[in-house]
């Protein structure tokens, strides 16, 4: 039998939110994954398609990302002795670029766009013990975000709804791997994306695939130009309801958040929590509702200023 590779995230809390609830009007709980040591859920999957290939002999990660896959590919290097090297991309944020060399990872400037490293990337890790770390499209990075729900139902929940953003999708699949495997399946998935990044919405709108033609949106963790084809699969076959936010949503409940909560989180975050701020979609009607609060390493109070009262 296979040995399970090592985890390299850690168990986050569960928090019962009462003015969140308030506002949604149905009970809700918040998975803090923005508690994760590098800022977000991302090092549930990427940690553990890492510590698989480098038990198995790669000595170098390689990933094409400007934000969390960028930060937690780096930081599973880092804990699991190897090298990596991160590709980005014009438009970074400074302060992604510093959290990614913060956890020894070389950053390599490639091209204008996410695909334009994405393919510096690819060729990179054709060198001998090199890997090819997928930001999202990957079974074994799906299975590693599968386990929040393993926790959700540890701690004694079993939530009508789940409430999630949606970049590339594997978060999307994860989740949906890991309320299968519970018998949740009838749990209501609600996946939110900001207007300018909203690739699912899209797509099951048009019955498939869809690339959008640029990214326009504050929220730039959310910014795949295209979802992965198997969390669409996934979406299609589950159900799934798709929100679409602006980012003054995003950012309002973000500052809602830290007011509310104490804690500061990411846009794409922001777009999750603006479903039960403002009450939209069908989160009303759910007997317990959970947030997945994705992270919280893509935003700096310097480029996202807030007036505290």
């Amino acid at each position: 039998m296979p040995t399970e590779p090592r985890s390299l995230h850690v168990r986050t809390p569960l928090w019962r939110s009462l003015p969140i609830s308030r506002a949604a009007g149905c009970p809700v709980s918040l998975k803090m994954e923005a508690l994760q040591p590098d800022g977000s859920f991302k090092i549930r999957g990427i940690g553990r398609l890492c510590a698989q290939v480098v038990a198995n002999g790669t000595r170098h990660l390689v990933s094409a990302s400007g934000g969390n896959a960028g930060i937690s590919t780096a930081s599973a290097a880092r804990e699991l002795g190897v090298r990596a090297t991160i590709f980005v991309f014009d438009g970074v944020p400074p302060t992604a670029l510093e959290r990614i060399r913060d956890q020894g990872a070389e950053v390599v400037q490639a091209g204008a766009t996410w695909a334009d490293a994405n393919r510096a990337a690819i060729r990179a890790a054709e060198a001998p013990d090199s890997f090819y770390v997928h930001p999202f499209d990957h079974p074994e990075i799906w299975t590693g975000h599968s386990t929040l729900v393993d926790e959700i139902v540890a701690d004694g929940l079993r939530p009508s709804h789940m409430v999630l953003a949606v970049g590339g999708g594997g978060l999307l699949a994860g989740v949906l791997q890991g309320l299968d495997r519970h018998g949740l399946q009838d749990a209501q998935i609600i996946a939110v994306e900001t207007e300018g990044t909203a690739s699912l919405h899209a797509a099951l709108q048009a019955g498939q695939l869809v690339r959008l033609a640029k990214i326009s949106s504050v929220a730039k963790t959310l910014g795949a130009d295209q979802v992965a084809a198997g969390a669409f699969e996934r979406a299609l076959a589950h159900r799934v309801e798709s929100i679409v936010v602006t980012d003054d949503q995003a950012l309002s409940a973000v500052h809602r958040f830290a007011l509310d909560h104490r804690v500061l989180v990411e846009p794409a975050a922001g777009a999750a929590l603006a479903v039960a701020y403002e009450s939209l979609g069908s989160i009303g009607q759910a007997q317990h509702a959970v947030i997945v609060v994705c992270g919280g390493a893509g935003i700096a109070l310097a480029e996202h200023p807030f007036t505290y009262r």
